[in-house]
Protein backbone atom coordinates (compact mmCIF):
# COMPACT_ATOMS: atom_id res chain seq x y z
CA UNK A 1 0.00 0.00 0.00
CA UNK A 2 1.05 3.71 -0.43
CA UNK A 3 -0.89 5.49 1.95
CA UNK A 4 -0.43 9.54 2.90
CA UNK A 5 -1.08 10.37 6.12
CA UNK A 6 -2.42 14.09 6.86
CA UNK A 7 -1.93 15.45 10.25
CA UNK A 8 -2.47 18.74 11.52
CA UNK A 9 -2.36 18.39 15.24
CA UNK A 10 -0.54 19.59 18.46
CA UNK A 11 2.88 18.32 19.86
CA UNK A 12 1.13 16.04 22.39
CA UNK A 13 -2.45 14.45 22.46
CA UNK A 14 -3.78 10.85 21.90
CA UNK A 15 -4.43 11.41 18.12
CA UNK A 16 -1.19 13.10 17.92
CA UNK A 17 0.57 10.04 19.82
CA UNK A 18 -1.63 7.50 17.45
CA UNK A 19 -0.85 8.83 14.47
CA UNK A 20 2.91 8.10 15.27
CA UNK A 21 2.13 4.68 16.21
CA UNK A 22 0.11 3.57 13.39
CA UNK A 23 2.27 5.39 11.06
CA UNK A 24 5.44 4.02 12.16
CA UNK A 25 3.90 0.41 12.30
CA UNK A 26 2.85 0.40 8.66
CA UNK A 27 6.28 1.16 7.43
CA UNK A 28 7.72 -1.30 9.31
CA UNK A 29 5.10 -3.62 7.98
CA UNK A 30 6.15 -2.84 4.49
CA UNK A 31 3.86 -0.57 3.34
CA UNK A 32 4.71 2.86 1.51
CA UNK A 33 4.17 5.94 4.05
CA UNK A 34 4.28 9.61 3.59
CA UNK A 35 3.63 11.72 6.71
CA UNK A 36 2.61 15.47 5.85
CA UNK A 37 2.34 17.40 8.94
CA UNK A 38 2.77 20.33 10.87
CA UNK A 39 6.20 21.31 11.40
CA UNK A 40 6.56 19.82 15.12
CA UNK A 41 9.97 19.41 15.24
CA UNK A 42 10.31 16.80 17.97
CA UNK A 43 7.53 14.71 15.36
CA UNK A 44 9.56 14.98 12.56
CA UNK A 45 12.48 14.44 14.35
CA UNK A 46 11.17 10.72 15.20
CA UNK A 47 9.74 10.02 11.93
CA UNK A 48 12.86 10.37 10.28
CA UNK A 49 14.83 8.57 12.66
CA UNK A 50 12.38 5.78 11.57
CA UNK A 51 12.93 5.96 8.12
CA UNK A 52 10.37 8.24 6.95
CA UNK A 53 10.35 11.45 4.66
CA UNK A 54 7.38 13.94 6.61
CA UNK A 55 6.55 16.65 4.39
CA UNK A 56 6.38 20.58 6.60
CA UNK A 57 2.74 22.05 6.03
CA UNK A 58 1.61 25.01 7.48
CA UNK A 59 -2.03 23.60 8.16
CA UNK A 60 -3.45 27.28 8.99
CA UNK A 61 -6.99 28.69 8.89
CA UNK A 62 -9.32 29.25 6.41
CA UNK A 63 -7.34 31.86 4.85
CA UNK A 64 -4.70 29.99 4.13
CA UNK A 65 -4.67 28.95 0.64
CA UNK A 66 -1.42 26.84 0.27
CA UNK A 67 -1.53 24.25 2.45
CA UNK A 68 -4.08 22.41 0.25
CA UNK A 69 -2.66 22.60 -3.21
CA UNK A 70 0.96 21.68 -1.47
CA UNK A 71 -0.13 18.60 0.27
CA UNK A 72 -2.11 17.41 -3.12
CA UNK A 73 1.48 17.78 -4.88
CA UNK A 74 3.06 15.93 -2.46
CA UNK A 75 0.56 13.07 -2.89
CA UNK A 76 0.77 12.80 -6.29
CA UNK A 77 4.55 12.82 -6.65
CA UNK A 78 4.06 9.95 -3.72
CA UNK A 79 1.83 8.24 -5.86
CA UNK A 80 -0.23 7.96 -2.59
CA UNK A 81 -3.68 5.01 -3.36
CA UNK A 82 -5.04 6.48 0.00
CA UNK A 83 -5.02 9.58 2.09
CA UNK A 84 -5.70 9.37 5.50
CA UNK A 85 -7.02 13.23 7.06
CA UNK A 86 -6.66 13.03 11.14
CA UNK A 87 -9.41 14.90 13.01
CA UNK A 88 -10.86 18.06 11.75
CA UNK A 89 -7.92 20.62 10.15
CA UNK A 90 -6.08 18.32 8.36
CA UNK A 91 -9.60 17.06 6.86
CA UNK A 92 -10.50 20.80 5.81
CA UNK A 93 -6.87 21.04 3.98
CA UNK A 94 -7.08 17.30 2.54
CA UNK A 95 -7.34 17.68 -1.47
CA UNK A 96 -9.17 15.55 -3.60
CA UNK A 97 -7.20 13.21 -6.16
CA UNK A 98 -7.03 9.88 -7.68
CA UNK A 99 -6.43 8.48 -4.09
CA UNK A 100 -9.52 7.54 -2.11
CA UNK A 101 -9.81 10.51 0.98
CA UNK A 102 -9.95 8.84 4.77
CA UNK A 103 -10.86 10.88 7.45
CA UNK A 104 -10.38 9.35 10.98
CA UNK A 105 -11.98 10.88 13.53
CA UNK A 106 -11.07 10.15 17.55
CA UNK A 107 -13.90 12.11 18.88
CA UNK A 108 -17.64 13.78 17.88
CA UNK A 109 -15.62 16.82 15.67
CA UNK A 110 -18.03 18.43 12.65
CA UNK A 111 -18.44 16.43 9.91
CA UNK A 112 -18.69 20.05 7.71
CA UNK A 113 -14.56 19.95 7.87
CA UNK A 114 -15.05 16.06 6.27
CA UNK A 115 -17.53 16.34 3.66
CA UNK A 116 -13.87 16.03 1.08
CA UNK A 117 -13.83 13.13 2.00
CA UNK A 118 -14.80 9.81 0.56
CA UNK A 119 -14.81 7.54 3.83
CA UNK A 120 -14.61 8.14 6.86
CA UNK A 121 -13.48 5.66 10.01
CA UNK A 122 -14.31 6.31 13.85
CA UNK A 123 -12.03 4.94 16.79
CA UNK A 124 -14.82 3.28 19.02
CA UNK A 125 -18.45 2.25 17.46
CA UNK A 126 -20.33 5.21 19.02
CA UNK A 127 -18.48 7.84 17.20
CA UNK A 128 -19.59 5.19 14.21
CA UNK A 129 -22.86 5.40 15.05
CA UNK A 130 -23.22 8.92 15.88
CA UNK A 131 -21.35 9.42 12.59
CA UNK A 132 -24.50 8.02 10.82
CA UNK A 133 -26.97 9.41 12.77
CA UNK A 134 -25.63 13.10 11.45
CA UNK A 135 -26.94 11.92 7.82
CA UNK A 136 -23.32 10.40 6.82
CA UNK A 137 -23.69 7.15 4.56
CA UNK A 138 -23.41 4.26 6.81
CA UNK A 139 -21.89 2.20 4.20
CA UNK A 140 -19.31 4.67 4.03
CA UNK A 141 -18.20 4.71 7.94
CA UNK A 142 -16.12 1.76 9.54
CA UNK A 143 -14.58 1.45 12.76
CA UNK A 144 -11.29 0.28 13.67
CA UNK A 145 -9.79 0.66 16.96
CA UNK A 146 -6.54 2.06 18.05
CA UNK A 147 -3.47 -0.17 19.88
CA UNK A 148 -1.60 0.78 22.34
CA UNK A 149 1.77 -0.01 23.57
CA UNK A 150 2.23 -3.79 25.24
CA UNK A 151 3.57 -2.62 28.37
CA UNK A 152 3.54 -6.28 30.35
CA UNK A 153 7.11 -6.41 30.16
CA UNK A 154 8.05 -3.17 31.55
CA UNK A 155 9.56 -2.65 34.69
CA UNK A 156 7.52 -0.66 37.09
CA UNK A 157 8.27 3.33 38.04
CA UNK A 158 10.31 3.07 41.38
CA UNK A 159 7.71 4.51 44.11
CA UNK A 160 10.26 6.59 46.05
CA UNK A 161 10.49 8.77 43.23
CA UNK A 162 6.49 9.30 43.31
CA UNK A 163 6.94 10.44 46.61
CA UNK A 164 4.52 7.22 47.76
CA UNK A 165 6.35 4.64 50.52
CA UNK A 166 7.33 0.88 49.72
CA UNK A 167 4.44 -0.49 51.26
CA UNK A 168 1.29 1.65 50.15
CA UNK A 169 -1.17 1.26 47.91
CA UNK A 170 -0.39 3.43 44.49
CA UNK A 171 -3.50 4.45 43.09
CA UNK A 172 -2.35 6.57 39.03
CA UNK A 173 -4.02 8.73 36.99
CA UNK A 174 -2.98 10.49 33.38
CA UNK A 175 -3.87 12.86 31.70
CA UNK A 176 -3.86 16.81 30.86
CA UNK A 177 -4.70 18.58 33.68
CA UNK A 178 -7.66 19.88 32.77
CA UNK A 179 -11.57 20.31 33.98
CA UNK A 180 -12.67 17.16 31.61
CA UNK A 181 -10.50 14.87 33.23
CA UNK A 182 -11.89 15.28 36.56
CA UNK A 183 -8.98 15.21 38.83
CA UNK A 184 -11.14 17.25 41.16
CA UNK A 185 -13.74 14.19 41.28
CA UNK A 186 -10.81 12.17 41.94
CA UNK A 187 -9.42 14.00 44.69
CA UNK A 188 -12.32 13.93 46.51
CA UNK A 189 -12.95 10.46 46.32
CA UNK A 190 -9.27 9.81 47.78
CA UNK A 191 -10.62 11.37 51.40
CA UNK A 192 -12.23 7.81 51.64
CA UNK A 193 -9.59 5.29 50.22
CA UNK A 194 -7.52 4.86 53.45
CA UNK A 195 -4.14 4.54 53.64
CA UNK A 196 -3.67 4.57 49.89
CA UNK A 197 -1.64 6.75 47.75
CA UNK A 198 -2.62 9.16 44.38
CA UNK A 199 -0.64 9.88 41.78
CA UNK A 200 -1.34 12.49 38.87
CA UNK A 201 0.69 12.36 36.05
CA UNK A 202 0.07 15.52 33.49
CA UNK A 203 0.30 18.42 32.99
CA UNK A 204 -1.87 21.27 32.15
CA UNK A 205 -4.16 24.40 33.31
CA UNK A 206 -6.13 23.20 36.31
CA UNK A 207 -2.29 22.41 38.23
CA UNK A 208 -3.00 25.65 40.38
CA UNK A 209 -6.73 24.16 41.22
CA UNK A 210 -5.66 20.85 42.10
CA UNK A 211 -3.12 21.77 44.50
CA UNK A 212 -5.59 24.09 45.86
CA UNK A 213 -8.04 21.00 46.05
CA UNK A 214 -5.53 18.62 47.61
CA UNK A 215 -4.48 21.30 50.50
CA UNK A 216 -8.34 21.41 51.32
CA UNK A 217 -8.85 18.38 51.30
CA UNK A 218 -6.00 17.68 53.46
CA UNK A 219 -4.56 14.75 51.49
CA UNK A 220 -1.25 16.44 50.91
CA UNK A 221 1.11 13.70 51.99
CA UNK A 222 -1.10 11.05 50.19
CA UNK A 223 -1.64 12.86 46.63
CA UNK A 224 1.22 13.43 43.89
CA UNK A 225 1.11 15.43 41.31
CA UNK A 226 4.23 14.18 39.41
CA UNK A 227 3.79 16.60 36.40
CA UNK A 228 3.89 15.32 32.20
CA UNK A 229 6.14 11.89 32.40
CA UNK A 230 6.94 9.80 29.51
CA UNK A 231 7.28 6.82 31.39
CA UNK A 232 3.56 5.49 31.10
CA UNK A 233 4.12 1.78 31.05
CA UNK A 234 6.57 1.94 34.04
CA UNK A 235 4.03 4.38 35.68
CA UNK A 236 0.91 1.36 34.96
CA UNK A 237 3.42 -1.34 36.38
CA UNK A 238 3.91 0.45 39.54
CA UNK A 239 0.05 0.98 40.04
CA UNK A 240 -2.12 -1.22 41.91
CA UNK A 241 -5.22 0.34 40.22
CA UNK A 242 -5.36 3.03 36.96
CA UNK A 243 -8.39 5.17 37.79
CA UNK A 244 -9.78 6.95 34.39
CA UNK A 245 -12.25 9.90 36.01
CA UNK A 246 -13.07 11.87 32.91
CA UNK A 247 -16.32 13.57 32.45
CA UNK A 248 -15.87 13.54 28.40
CA UNK A 249 -13.80 10.61 27.20
CA UNK A 250 -14.19 9.53 23.37
CA UNK A 251 -12.01 6.44 23.58
CA UNK A 252 -9.67 6.76 26.60
CA UNK A 253 -6.64 5.44 25.32
CA UNK A 254 -5.20 5.10 29.02
CA UNK A 255 -7.63 2.53 29.68
CA UNK A 256 -6.21 0.47 26.77
CA UNK A 257 -2.86 0.82 28.18
CA UNK A 258 -3.61 -0.41 31.86
CA UNK A 259 -5.07 -3.39 30.02
CA UNK A 260 -2.20 -3.88 28.41
CA UNK A 261 -0.05 -3.38 31.83
CA UNK A 262 -2.25 -5.78 33.65
CA UNK A 263 -3.56 -2.73 35.81
CA UNK A 264 -7.36 -3.39 37.10
CA UNK A 265 -9.02 -0.49 35.82
CA UNK A 266 -12.23 2.22 37.58
CA UNK A 267 -13.28 4.37 35.27
CA UNK A 268 -16.00 6.78 35.20
CA UNK A 269 -18.34 6.16 32.38
CA UNK A 270 -17.98 8.06 29.99
CA UNK A 271 -17.90 7.60 26.52
CA UNK A 272 -15.15 5.58 25.50
CA UNK A 273 -14.82 3.40 28.94
CA UNK A 274 -18.49 3.00 28.94
CA UNK A 275 -17.83 1.30 25.52
CA UNK A 276 -13.74 -0.62 26.38
CA UNK A 277 -15.28 -2.10 29.90
CA UNK A 278 -17.70 -4.36 30.56
CA UNK A 279 -18.13 -3.67 34.45
CA UNK A 280 -17.32 -5.79 37.01
CA UNK A 281 -15.78 -8.07 34.27
CA UNK A 282 -12.83 -6.17 32.97
CA UNK A 283 -12.87 -3.23 34.82
CA UNK A 284 -15.47 -0.94 37.14
CA UNK A 285 -17.45 1.83 35.96
CA UNK A 286 -19.23 4.30 38.04
CA UNK A 287 -21.39 7.39 37.33
CA UNK A 288 -19.61 10.35 36.15
CA UNK A 289 -18.89 13.08 39.00
CA UNK A 290 -19.58 10.79 41.70
CA UNK A 291 -16.87 11.01 44.32
CA UNK A 292 -18.28 8.97 46.70
CA UNK A 293 -19.32 5.88 44.26
CA UNK A 294 -15.53 6.18 42.55
CA UNK A 295 -13.83 6.27 46.24
CA UNK A 296 -15.82 3.11 47.35
CA UNK A 297 -15.05 1.20 43.91
CA UNK A 298 -11.20 2.25 44.24
CA UNK A 299 -11.40 0.75 47.72
CA UNK A 300 -13.15 -2.16 46.69
CA UNK A 301 -11.24 -2.95 43.69
CA UNK A 302 -8.16 -2.14 46.16
CA UNK A 303 -9.31 -4.82 48.98
CA UNK A 304 -9.61 -7.67 46.66
CA UNK A 305 -6.51 -7.13 44.89
CA UNK A 306 -8.36 -6.60 41.18
CA UNK A 307 -6.65 -9.43 39.65
CA UNK A 308 -9.36 -11.17 37.92
CA UNK A 309 -10.08 -7.82 35.87
CA UNK A 310 -6.73 -7.34 35.41
CA UNK A 311 -6.50 -10.56 33.72
CA UNK A 312 -9.61 -10.00 31.96
CA UNK A 313 -8.37 -6.63 30.42
CA UNK A 314 -4.91 -7.65 29.13
CA UNK A 315 -6.96 -10.29 27.79
CA UNK A 316 -9.27 -7.79 25.98
CA UNK A 317 -6.00 -6.13 24.81
CA UNK A 318 -4.34 -9.42 23.38
CA UNK A 319 -7.54 -9.77 21.04
CA UNK A 320 -8.55 -6.40 20.21
CA UNK A 321 -6.08 -3.57 20.74
CA UNK A 322 -2.42 -5.04 20.48
CA UNK A 323 -0.54 -3.72 17.89
CA UNK A 324 -0.62 -7.08 15.27
CA UNK A 325 -4.00 -7.38 15.15
CA UNK A 326 -5.03 -3.62 14.88
CA UNK A 327 -2.01 -2.90 11.94
CA UNK A 328 -3.86 -5.94 10.21
CA UNK A 329 -7.70 -4.63 10.15
CA UNK A 330 -6.02 -1.35 9.20
CA UNK A 331 -4.42 -2.74 6.07
CA UNK A 332 -7.66 -5.11 4.98
CA UNK A 333 -9.45 -1.88 5.01
CA UNK A 334 -7.19 0.40 3.57
CA UNK A 335 -7.20 -2.55 0.99
CA UNK A 336 -10.10 -2.62 0.24
CA UNK A 337 -11.43 0.92 0.04
CA UNK A 338 -7.91 1.82 -1.72
CA UNK A 339 -9.03 3.25 -5.73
Amino acid sequence: MRIGHLMAGAAQGGAELFFERLTLAQHAAGDAVLPIIRPEAARIARLRAAGLAPVGLRYGGPLDLLTRPRAARALRAFDAEVAMAWMSRAAFHAPRGRWTLVGRLGGYYPLKYFRRCDRLVGNTRDIVRWIAAQGWPADRVDYLPNFVTDFAAVAPAPRAALGVPAGARLVLALGRLHAVKGFDVLIQAMAMVADAHLVIAGAGPERAALEAAIAAAGLGARVHLAGWRTDVGALLRAADVFVSSSRHEPLGNMVLEAFSAGVPVVAAAAEGPRELITDGVDGVLVPIDDAAALGQAIARVLAAGGSDLAMAGRARFEAEFAEPVVVSAWRHYLMRVAR
